[in-house]
């Protein structure tokens, strides 16, 4: 299937798309594929292998308890957070998973764990850095099933050996939509030719698959577990999760601004968005339920910044129920119509090209869409989101400790407001610029291709390895 717009925008938990959500995918897949075969019951023993990124920095980004759910058959846009903890204890207590049928009574009691997981750091395998291979094993040793997988990024995986039939794939369906786009000229052609916007042009894509109410309806839904996370998150205290002791800022910055800012003041619009990108990933960085949007590292960026559009943009001060539903519609449309861009041409990992592929995509995604959803025309959309990427090109990515906290937490607040910036900027100008959009994803993913290993989700460089851990 092409990639659209509930493919950027999926549910999971945190703390990483490609580290957490992306493994806990696989593993589920392959779960499920065992009680297909009918090998479930001859399974003796299990064997998963990590490789490059997701090795080097699974346990900051819980990677290996992620993949123990996926084998017990749950999915990440399903699994509650309770039922996380829950199935984790159970495990860790027992010794004991069950594979493929966690709840249901029917699946396989194998005893594994995190620490029966081997990890291969330096071993990269050629598709990806973010490989994983599982193994089952009958009582006589002999191999039962077998399969790896890649996670490429905002929760998106890809088997060994069906990479070529999996672009084939999507290249065919993407012939099928009324208005297919691989690039943002391509974008733009459609907007100059049907005089829609480009929140138009997604919606008509998407109504390739969906009826009209059902994508208001899903990206409503979306919106309102951003807005849960938030909400969450302001009532959760004290440290994050990890061993890092960083502390928890949003409820007491909420607390603050509540007693600061009670008349919803415009020059208070930057505290604002600082606490929504701050809540958001400070639940994510504690395995909350989160919106990949388009990644969980910078999950926190477009919640910002669609909040800064409900609340701060001209007119919204006056703005009804359906107003404000009609906003979230149009800017999450937009948005993933930019993510499209950088999903086709170059890549959302932060294992891949760096930060810039996550905090960088998210920023540009965030710019489009505000700027559709305060009147910008499709070229001032464009002119945006290239504004918001140009500043975010070579973005490391180097977690202290693998963990989703420092700087990532601090790094969404950051890009929002650039987002926002990039949007004002594009809104003054006529939607003419030197350089174009495509110019600058071409040049995130050569700068991604170029950037060292270190500095791509590694903890081997950067941050990571200057800031003493405690």
């Amino acid at each position: 299937m092409a990639v659209g717009v509930f493919d950027l925008f999926s549910i999971g938990i945190g703390p990483s798309s490609s580290h957490t959500v992306g493994p806990m995918r696989a593993a589920a897949v392959f779960a499920e594929e065992l009680k297909a075969a009918g090998t479930l019951k001859k399974v003796a023993s299990l064997r998963v292998d990590l490789y490059g990124s997701l090795a080097a920095t699974g346990h900051g980004h819980g990677t290996m308890t992620a993949i123990l759910l996926g084998l017990e058959g749950f999915h990440p846009e399903k699994i509650l957070p309770e039922e996380v903890e829950e199935r984790l204890a159970s495990i860790a207590e027992t010794g004991t998973l069950q594979l493929a049928g966690a709840g249901e009574g029917n699946g396989m009691p194998l005893p594994y764990g995190v620490k029966d997981m081997v990890l291969r750091p330096l071993t990269i395998l050629p598709r990806h850095t973010n490989g994983m291979t599982f193994t089952v094993s009958d009582a006589d040793g002999g191999v039962l099933h077998s399969a790896t997988f890649f996670s490429v990024g905002g929760g998106f995986i890809v088997r060994e050996g069906e990479e070529d039939a999996a672009q084939q794939e999507l290249d065919e369906s993407k012939k099928e939509l009324p208005l297919p786009f691989r690039t943002g000229a391509e974008l733009l052609k459609h907007c100059e030719n049907t005089s829609l916007s480009i929140s138009d042009v997604m919606r008509v894509n998407e109504e390739d698959s969906r009826s009209e109410e059902e994508i208001r309806e899903g990206l409503l839904h979306i919106y309102s577990v951003m807005e849960g996370c938030v909400a969450v998150s302001l009532k959760r205290e004290g440290l994050l999760p990890g061993g890092l002791k960083v502390r928890r800022r949003a409820p007491d910055w909420h607390e603050r601004l509540l007693k600061e800012d009670k008349d919803r003041d415009p020059r208070y619009w930057q505290e604002w968005v600082n606490l929504i990108a701050l809540a958001v990933n400070e639940e994510n960085a504690s395995g909350g339920r989160v919106v990949t949007a388009p990644t969980n590292g910078a999950a926190g960026i477009i919640p910002a910044v669609l909040y800064y559009a409900l609340h701060f943009a001209p007119g919204m001060d006056k703005a009804t129920q359906q107003d404000r539903d009609d906003v979230v519609v149009k800017f999450l449309l937009a948005a993933g119509a930019v993510g499209v861009l950088y999903k086709e041409q170059a890549s959302i990992s932060g294992a891949e090209v760096g930060c810039q592929g996550e905090v960088g995509s998210a920023s540009s995604m965030a710019a489009a869409g505000l700027a559709e959803v305060m009147g910008g025309t499709p070229a001032q959309v464009e002119n945006a989101a290239e504004i918001a990427m140009e500043h975010n090109l070579g973005l490391t990515c180097d977690p202290i400790g693998g963990l989703v906290q420092i700087p990532c937490i601090e790094r969404n607040a950051i890009a929002a407001a650039k987002a926002i910036n990039a949007a004002k900027m594009a809104l003054w100008g006529d939607g003419t610029h030197r350089v174009s959009l495509d110019e600058v994803i071409v040049t995130m993913r050569e700068t991604g291709k170029d950037m060292s290993s270190k500095y791509k989700e590694t903890a081997m460089g950067g941050l990571a390895v200057n800031v003493v851990e405690c």
